[in-house]
């Protein structure tokens, strides 16, 4: 017997931009038909598309992508476009077949993309590599719907061979290419987005992102647990309904806990703008755009649809995808389910003289050396010229200054260890690491002395990927992360909770960052300006050249 049954509310028809007390009847996972009665009716919930998160990676929420699904659906989110970009840089294709393996476990509606820059530069070391003949294989499966983030912008403006080769064959597919230029403005914008790139989630400033559209790009308005672009952008939603859509690109357990896509629509609402261009962005862009097998409310359409109480907090009451019940009430439905855990992870612990830095290592400017700046909320830095503090012979962190020792650890073969230091990580004691550190996913560490550094960076060696905490009264705290030493296969509200102490740990430390892990987690992106700290050295990221 078919699987019949209605649901009851105000239904939401962005298209239209109407709102009518009606039924949507459902026989198993398809809309069969919507029954209009008549206006809205306020004492009703209203019935809406399920949200949308436009650009993420799974991996950064620290889950699997059965967990990710399984705390994701409780705040409406129904399909994400992610970018199993960081797994791969760990662990090459088998990486991203494991993702997408895991991801049909549960019902959640992800899409994948082939990553197009693994490694992200060759400044660093990864645990793999990706060419164009094995991004093209990618792109042939039909559950990875797009090329994902061409950080390789140089690469599109001087036409190199491979980075070409990845965009042909998504186009010859027929599939997007995501994009990934922060700061390009004008001819290059311009080069860049003629080569194919339909999106960027990049842009810091409303003035870039208006170059981007005026050449025809979509722009992707982000707000993750580091990156927060949200305040910048989302006045763009007024004249742009049509080329934008939300992401939180990268998410961290107790982040995701508490809200997703959701939390964006309340934000613009809050700020008056129209509901039907916020829903438009939360909920149809999306789908248009990647072409995604995701129902939008309209008859013979997949059963995919959220009961929100109203259009102001858009609290979700639950949550429907290909007409099965996955979350009500504040409480997700879908089951955990077993996971075999993949890593690329081969070094020994490290020693207090494997960090030490010799005053000589430095090539000084007026006794200065260039210092990262750490900003919160953002993935760029600032660079200082700072007088390193130095004690017999030796550069050291400076606490009281806040100018911190930051080293990156490769993971992957035993090599020296990468060394420099870094601004506003705010410890007053001890230190935290972890292995989530894009791109390449080595061990990056901040600390206010080597031996708290070596503890710190041992737990992780130890568990073969994680977060970590140390004090310097010797308490410790870590999260492991066992699949690919990026994610826990462990129940995702579990995790959450874990993080958030180790959070607060760090916090109580002295860090008055928001996020202190997931900013540390970017010190080592060199595709991000202006100064980062890869496993090979300090990297200017203007010149695209190591100091």
């Amino acid at each position: 017997m078919p699987h019949t049954f209605s649901v009851k509310g105000n239904y939401v028809n962005i298209k239209s931009k109407t709102i009518n007390e009606a039924a949507i009847f459902v026989e198993d996972s398809k809309i069969v038909s919507v029954e209009i009665y008549g206006n809205e009716n306020k004492t009703l919930p209203y019935i809406l598309p399920g949200f949308i998160d436009s650009h993420v990676h799974v991996e950064s929420s620290m889950l699997v992508p059965s967990e990710f699904a399984r705390l994701a659906v409780v705040h409406g989110t129904v399909a994400t476009v992610s970018d199993p970009h960081e797994i791969a840089n760990v662990c090459g294709i088998k990486g991203v077949e494991f993702m997408i393996a895991n991801g049909r476990e549960v019902n959640f509606k992800f899409n994948f993309g082939a990553p197009s820059c693994v490694p992200a530069t060759i400044f660093e070391t990864a645990g793999a590599a990706l060419n164009s003949q094995e991004v093209k294989m990618l792109l042939e499966k039909p559950e990875v719907k797009y090329l994902s983030e061409m950080m390789n912008f140089p690469g599109v403006l001087t036409g190199d061979d491979e980075v070409m080769k990845k965009i042909a064959a998504a186009k010859k597919l027929n599939k997007p290419v995501d994009g990934h230029a922060p700061g390009l403005r004008g001819e290059d914008a311009k080069k860049y987005i003629e080569a194919g790139i339909s999106t960027d989630h990049e842009c810091f400033t409303k003035e870039e992102a208006l170059d981007k559209l005026k050449y025809g790009m979509k722009i992707i308005i982000r707000e993750g647990s580091a990156a927060k672009n949200f305040e910048a952008l989302i006045d763009l939603l007024n004249d742009y309904p049509n080329d934008i859509m939300f992401c939180s690109d990268d998410k961290h357990p107790d982040s995701l806990a508490e809200g997703h896509i959701n939390k964006l629509c309340e934000g613009a609402v809050a700020k008056g703008i129209d509901t039907f261009k916020v829903l438009q962005a939360a909920c149809i862009n999306p789908v248009e755009h990647y072409k995604l097998d995701v129902g939008l409310l309209n008859e013979d359409d997949e059963a995919d649809f959220i009961l929100v109480k109203d259009l102001i907090s858009f609290h979700v009451i639950q949550t429907y995808i290909n007409g099965e019940l996955v979350a009500a009430g504040g409480h997700t439905k879908l089951r955990s389910v077993p996971v075999k855990p993949i890593n690329n992870f081969s070094i020994d612990k490290i020693s207090e003289n494997d960090l030490k830095i010799a005053a000589g290592e430095f090539s000084l400017t007026d006794d200065k050396i260039p210092v990262i700046v750490a900003l919160d909320g953002q993935l760029i830095t600032n660079k200082l010229l700072m007088k390193p503090m130095q004690v017999n012979n030796e550069l050291v962190s400076d606490v009281e200054n806040d100018i911190l020792k930051i080293v990156v650890v490769n993971r992957y073969s035993k090599a020296p260890v990468a060394k420099a230091f870094i601004k506003n990580m705010g410890l007053k004691s001890g230190a935290i690491a972890s292995s989530v550190a894009h791109d390449s996913h080595n061990i990056v560490a901040v600390g206010c002395d080597d031996k708290s550094l070596t503890k710190v960076i041992n737990l992780i060696i130890e568990a073969k990927g994680g977060v970590s905490c140390v004090d310097n009264a010797g308490n410790e705290k870590i999260v492991a992360l066992p699949v690919a030493g990026l994610m826990s296969a462990d129940d995702g509200y579990k995790v959450a909770a874990a993080y958030t102490e180790i959070d607060k740990m760090a916090k109580t430390m002295g860090s008055n960052l928001s996020a202190p892990f997931m900013t540390l987690s970017f010190m080592a992106l060199l595709v991000i300006p202006h100064i980062k700290l890869s496993d090979k050295g300090l990297f200017n990221g203007d010149s695209f050249s190591f100091f």
